[in-house]
């Protein structure tokens, strides 16, 4: 079934620029985009995405009130906070208000898709830029690691040995000994064990 994704956005060219991003994404469907949060509010009246993007500064309502209230209204949904602002603040008042995600206009198609599946698993999403802002203001430190590494990750808790976890995700046991390593330095564990502990705690696994 097809994910389908909506955009609130006061900018037409970042609307234009996102769907002309997403729109060859087979397993996304594209439903349209309000240009204010009254709009939003109409169109969700009709019809429910399974993902909204959200630009935290719309002309009629601050898009972190505009999360909280969607939220409350339709829980289901998942809310992508989208700005050009990198500030802790801003992130921080989104991802409080019940956003799953928050990445930056600048984002890739890469990204953009990444943090559309790691919202609709249930995960939370931040940009690499906006991951960074909260860490250096955030004693928790939760890591930010790719879909790659998540992969891995998964296999290390299932007691695979590098080979064989290679083997499934068909690349190289190097490969997979420098995830492993990176894995580690980011969870900041002396061994696997630990890894795995933090990774449970962090509720990756």
């Amino acid at each position: 079934m097809k994910t389908k994704i909506f955009i609130t956005d006061d900018h037409y060219m970042i609307v234009e620029g996102i769907r002309s991003l997403l729109q060859h994404e087979k397993d996304l469907e594209w439903l349209g985009h309000a240009m204010n949060a009254d709009s939003c509010l109409a169109f969700l009246q009709q019809q429910e995405p399974d993902v909204i993007l959200m630009d935290v500064n719309l002309p009629d309502k601050s898009g972190i009130d505009l999360c909280k209230e969607v939220k409350v209204l339709y829980p289901n949904i998942h809310i992508i906070g989208l700005s050009s602002f990198n500030q802790q603040s801003f992130i921080q008042k989104m991802m409080d208000n019940g956003a799953s995600g928050y990445v930056l206009k600048n984002a890739t198609r890469e990204e953009l898709t990444e943090a559309i599946e790691m919202v609709m698993d249930g995960q939370k999403f931040l940009s690499l830029e906006a991951a960074e802002t909260i860490r250096k203001n955030d004693d928790s430190k939760i890591p930010v690691i790719t879909r790659r590494e998540k992969e891995v990750l998964l296999l290390i808790a299932e007691g695979l040995t590098n080979n064989v976890i290679g083997e499934k995700l068909f690349i190289s046991t190097t490969t997979v000994d420098t995830h492993r390593k990176n894995l580690l330095a980011k969870f900041e564990a002396k061994n696997t064990a630990t890894l795995i502990r933090m990774a449970a705690q962090f509720q990756f696994i």
